[in-house]
Parts: C-alpha cells; structure tokens; sequence
C-alpha cells in the first residue's frame, strides 16, 4: 500500500497519510469485527444494527459538517464554522443516545445494552484514535 501511495501522490504522501487516514477511521473497523462477534456470541443483533445505523448516521454528519466548516474557515467565517461544529456534535450525540434508548424501549432491553455497549467501544476508539493522530501529525488540522 505504501508504494501505491508513493506512485499516485508523491514522496511527501508516504509520511503518513495513509496510516493517519487508517488510524482516524479505526472506529468504522471496531463496527466492522463486531458484526461476526456479535453473530458468534449470540449478541442481540438489534442492538447491533441500530448502534451501526446511528454510528454511520452520525459520521456521515461529521463528515459533512468538517467539510462545511472548512470551508467556511477558509472563507474566513469563524463564527460559521464553529456552529457548524458545535450542532454537529450536539446533534451527533443525541442521535446515538436516541437511538440507544428507542431500541431499549422498543425491542429488548438486551438490545439497549447491547447497543450502548457498542457505542461505547465505538466513542473510546473514535476519540483514542482521535487524540492519537493529533499527536503524530500536530501540523493536519484536519485531521
């Protein structure tokens, strides 16, 4: 991968933009291998499925309101891309506590905790893998 990295984007990209790429999504691969634990576990897979709706619900947002912000950041808007980020992140968590507590309330209560114990895997990864690729690349501010 690295050297398919070198040929399409240059020397400058094989410092680690792929892996920091990796590193920021770890979340997306923990919702990935959770399916088959769940499967084998017998883990309720209601609680699966709406925590990895409200998860992918909510980074489809992120990714949209990143975009926007910058945008705006780079339109000089300060005060635009900080409510952009601010509703965002408010509307982000309760969707995912939403979706946690309708699933409780209408399925099973195992399914509720199912979910809420897979969004919280999901929340420490997302901000470990947040705070980790700050600290290796201080200089991407997207990231």
């Amino acid at each position: 991968m690295l050297l398919s990295t070198l040929a399409l984007e240059g020397s400058e990209a094989a410092d680690g933009g792929r892996p920091s790429a990796l590193l920021r999504y770890a979340d997306l691969g923990l919702l990935a291998i959770a399916l088959p634990v769940f499967v084998l576990a017998d883990l309720p897979l209601l609680g699966y499925a709406a925590a990895a709706a409200a998860w992918l619900a909510q980074h489809a947002i992120l990714a949209f309101a990143e975009r926007r912000a910058a945008a705006a950041l780079a339109r000089g808007d300060r005060r635009t891309a900080l409510g952009l980020v601010g509703a965002s992140t408010l509307g982000r968590v309760w969707l995912v506590a939403l979706a946690i507590l309708l699933v409780g309330l209408l399925g099973e209560r195992e399914d509720g905790l199912a979910a809420a114990v897979l969004t919280l895997a999901l929340v420490t990864v997302h901000l470990g893998s947040l705070a980790l690729t700050k600290l290796l690349h201080p200089e991407r501010a997207d990231a």
